[in-house]
Order: C-alpha cells, then structure tokens, then sequence
C-alpha cells in the first residue's frame, strides 16, 4: 500500500462533501498538473490518503482510500488528464495542521512543505505514522 496527500480548497470540496459520497466516492477531477496527474497513474486500489483542506484551515482533516484507478478526467475532453476516486474512510479525531507538520523534525522532508502548491503528492509510510499520531487517528 502507498500512501498520497490530496488538497483542496474547502469552499469548493470539502471534507463534509467528500463523507457524503459514501462508498461511492467521487473523481477527484479538474487536476492540472502533470507532476499531480502522474501520482494518480500510480495509484493502486486501496492505497490511502489524507485529506487536506487548504486555504485557512491548512490542515488534515481525514482519510480516504483509491476506489477507482486513473481513468480519463470526466471534466475535459483533453487526454493528457486522468484522475482517479476516491471515498472517506474516517474523519481525523483531532486535525494536524500545516504549522505542526512544519514544526515536527520528522516531517522536515515531507513534499506538503518543500512544495505546498502540488495538489496532488506522495506521503512515506514513516509521514503516514506520524501525522496520523499526531492526530491521535487510526492509521489503517
């Protein structure tokens, strides 16, 4: 299993619509980046990811899991983008935010800080165990 990071500005999709997709899910569309679109390529059924409201809030609010592998944006007719859905898994008992990420020695290296516009990135198994303590959260 790997694990991602998918951000998003609360007052277009937040974490509230997310949960209320259900097991559905929804496509998590309108990605264009290709740094971004290239991770969705590599995402696999069943990998996680936190959930980040950015903006104001600029923190993890919870986590979701891949139930659909890339597939073609149904946002645009272009073919170069792909995304892939994603469903809620659980809600974050108390949310990390980006000055505590920041403030962690741990996650010194983590992409979230050394490149904070990628709306879409990859999150180490070790980021994964930290952030996920830090907001006392069950990881799997």
């Amino acid at each position: 299993m790997r694990y991602w990071l998918f951000k998003s500005e609360p007052s277009t999709w937040g974490w509230p619509d997310q949960v209320a997709k259900g097991d559905a899910g929804e496509e998590w569309d309108g990605v264009r980046n290709y740094q971004a679109r290239n991770f969705m390529r590599e995402m696999a059924l069943g990998d996680r990811g936190f959930f980040y409201h950015s903006q104001k809030e600029k923190s993890v609010v919870g986590i979701v899991e891949i139930c659909a592998e890339a597939h073609p944006d149904s946002t645009t007719d272009d073919s170069r983008w792909d995304c892939v859905d994603i469903k809620a898994i659980r809600d974050f008992t108390q949310p990390v935010t980006l000055d505590q990420i920041k403030a962690d020695p741990r996650l010194e290296e983590m992409i979230l800080i050394r490149n904070s516009r990628l709306s879409v990135q990859p999150v180490t198994a070790e980021e994964w165990q930290v952030i996920c303590g830090l907001g006392q959260t069950e990881p799997n």
